[in-house]
């Protein structure tokens, strides 16, 4: 799930955000906003069970990203803006700021 809050008009504040039902152990943000490293952005587990980020990025954009689940398991955002296929054969989640 996303959350955004635009801060100007410049700048969209958004809060990324992995549902319970995700077994997760370990829980990364993977995109064009980290250059796709896969420790770069650590989510934290949360009280209520959720896995969370929140990054300021650039208003205006789109960009692609997904999540990575316990070392090993890619994970798209279930409520993504939308979605584009990517060269493995499968689809990115995109955020539109």
């Amino acid at each position: 799930m996303l959350e955004k809050q635009y801060l100007d008009d410049e700048f969209c504040e958004v809060t990324f955000i992995l549902p319970t039902e995700i077994q997760a152990r370990t829980a990364y943000l993977v995109g064009e906003f980290n250059a796709w490293e896969r420790a770069g952005t650590p989510l934290l587990q949360q009280e209520d069970g959720t896995w969370r980020v929140t990054l300021k990025l650039e208003a205006g954009r789109e960009y692609q990203y997904r999540y990575l689940v316990n070392g090993q398991d890619w994970h798209n955002d279930w409520n993504a803006d939308k979605y584009v296929a990517h060269p493995y054969g499968g689809e990115n989640s995109v955020v539109v700021t």
